[in-house]
């Protein structure tokens, strides 16, 4: 049986990486086999395209264009459905991914202004049609979340205040027009406090899961998949 596929998404220095490590100890304790992942380089081919769309071209080179960054994205998601993510849910396993393809409609198609149709095609092309079973939205003003950065700021990050609250309200648009999939989460409260949210929904969500397996309903990955426990060797593959 299919695994859970969970996703957190949000502008930069919403706290995504600590909530997705949260989560993966939380769903260890409860016996599951985890893969905690990202986008993009969430492979070895997809962490040779992160260098190029986070820290740029050669010297001398042209920036990358919003339809070529596009493709780029895709790229990497599908390497990463294929190598990563699609196997781990045919092993029954829990995947924790920091970002997916949520964040390329909301950067490209909002940050970028390219069209949103377009951008969400190419995605689910990519992936052959595969979504989070549960997508966690940080919300954040992106002036205060990116106060939070203790790196030097990338591509993406520096791409000026505008081009955040685009890609902030393009995330806000998402989980409005996807209520079943999305869960948005005030990411302005403290830490504990927004994993309280979390571990609530998430255990919900696998109670729910656990309900459909006893009823005997047989269902797809990315639209309420979900298998039992399946006994791990200690942590994250």
């Amino acid at each position: 049986m299919a695994g859970l596929f969970i996703s957190f998404e949000g502008v930069d220095g919403v706290g995504k990486t600590t909530q997705a490590t949260r989560l993966r100890e939380h769903a260890l304790s409860l016996g599951f086999e985890v893969v905690v992942t990202r986008e993009p380089g969430g492979t070895p081919l997809g962490k040779a395209l992160r260098q190029l769309l986070l820290h740029g071209v050669p010297e001398g080179a042209a920036d990358i264009a919003p339809r070529a960054e596009a493709l780029i994205f895709a790229a990497d998601r599908a390497q990463h459905v294929a190598e990563k993510i699609r196997p781990a849910l045919e092993r029954g396993t829990v995947v924790i991914t920091d970002r997916y393809l949520d964040s390329s409609l909301a950067y490209q198609a909002g940050g970028r202004e390219l069209t949103p149709a377009e951008i969400r095609d190419l995605s689910l092309w990519a992936t052959n049609g595969l979504l989070p079973d549960r997508t966690y939205l940080l919300d954040m003003d992106p002036s205060r979340s990116h106060e939070r950065l203790t790196h030097s700021a990338d591509r993406m990050e520096s791409a000026g205040g505008d081009f955040q609250q685009r890609t902030r309200n393009a995330f806000l648009e998402l989980a409005q027009s996807e209520p079943d999939r999305f869960r948005v989460v005030d990411a302005a409260r403290t830490v504990d406090e927004v994993w309280d949210v979390i571990r609530a929904d998430f255990d919900a969500l696998l109670a729910s899961r656990t309900a459909s397996v006893d009823e005997g309903r047989s269902v797809m990955p990315g639209s309420g998949s979900f298998a039992a426990p399946v006994p791990h060797a200690g942590g994250a593959r």
